[in-house]
């Protein structure tokens, strides 16, 4: 599969696609003999999670200490696992937060609401 192809597939810049093989982020993509890169479904995966871990607002320097500890083998198995805990630790607070946030703004909006509803009723009372 082209870069193009991934970019679109995963809806993700062909720069940003470069930017985390560069970093490290997903392993380094083998290239056809033209020196096209042909990405493979294995990295595949590996972008889609990073995708999926960055949309959740884990940070790259995290995930790229997950890749490293990955590519070490299973004697890091413990190591990611507790990283990951961790960071769903972080997602579980963020997700809290974001949810005080969220009844805040349906407090704030039904205010409004009330407030638009009120003035309605004093400019007819008004007219009339």
């Amino acid at each position: 599969m082209t870069i193009a192809e991934v970019s679109e597939k995963f809806g993700l810049s062909q720069d940003t696609i470069r930017y985390y093989e560069r970093i490290g982020l997903i392993p380094r993509v083998n290239r056809n003999k033209s020196g096209i890169r042909d990405f493979t479904e294995e990295d595949c995966r590996w972008i889609e999670f990073i995708k999926c871990m960055r949309s959740a607002g884990l940070p790259i320097e995290v995930l790229i200490e997950y890749v490293a500890l990955f590519q070490q083998g299973d004697e890091t198995i413990e190591a990611r696992k507790e990283l990951l805990i961790e960071q769903r630790e972080q997602l579980i607070k963020r997700m809290e937060d974001m949810k005080k946030t969220l009844e805040r703004l349906d407090y704030k909006i039904a205010r409004y609401e009330q407030a638009v509803v009120e003035k309605e009723k004093t400019l007819r009372r008004s007219v009339d």
